[in-house]
């Protein structure tokens, strides 16, 4: 029998919304390796120990938690559980969330970004990105973190710049 591109490694499987060890579990059995928004503690707990990359959503850490009423991303944050945080249904949820967690004394702001950066790369299975660092490829950005919400003031993408209209 031929085995499941999953388990050959050939894809990454994710588990979407675990609620338990039970479904943590079911994933693996699968072949999957990435728990994405784990609804309860323990779901992530088990993802924790098993493995498992967890992903949580940066939505409900700008939002100071879930829409939905599940578990806080910033809580599994804060207990050394999130691998990753995604932009789910509002991408500019990203810089927000890290500079929230950072700011509550969560996670450093570099742990923070981190969260945003490498730890979706290391979900998806990008090696090659998400780091500073010799031979990685990478974007740059500048924000101003002096006002209410974080600001994008400049960007580097690869070997291009791109300056928003409003400049420095």
């Amino acid at each position: 029998m031929a085995r499941r591109p999953a388990r050959a490694d050939r894809i990454r499987l994710w588990g979407h919304d675990p609620d338990s060890p039970k479904e943590v579990d079911a994933l693996l059995d699968r072949g999957g390796r990435v728990a994405e928004f784990p609804t309860t503690r323990a779901a992530a707990e088990r993802a924790r120990e098993v493995g498992a990359l967890v992903v949580a959503g940066a939505p409900n850490v700008v939002r100071g938690g879930s829409h939905a009423g599940n578990v806080s991303a910033a809580e599994l944050a804060a207990a050394g559980l999130v691998d990753a945080l995604a932009s789910d249904y509002l991408p500019t949820a990203l810089l927000p969330a890290a500079v929230r967690l950072a700011e509550h004394g969560v996670r450093s702001l570099p742990e923070a970004v981190a969260l945003v950066t490498s730890g979706p790369a290391s979900a998806v299975g990008l090696a090659d990105r998400g780091r500073i660092a010799a031979g990685m490829r990478a974007d740059l950005v500048l924000a101003d973190l002096s006002g209410p919400h974080p600001l994008v003031r400049w960007v580097a993408r690869g070997q291009g710049f791109i300056e928003p209209s409003t400049g420095l």
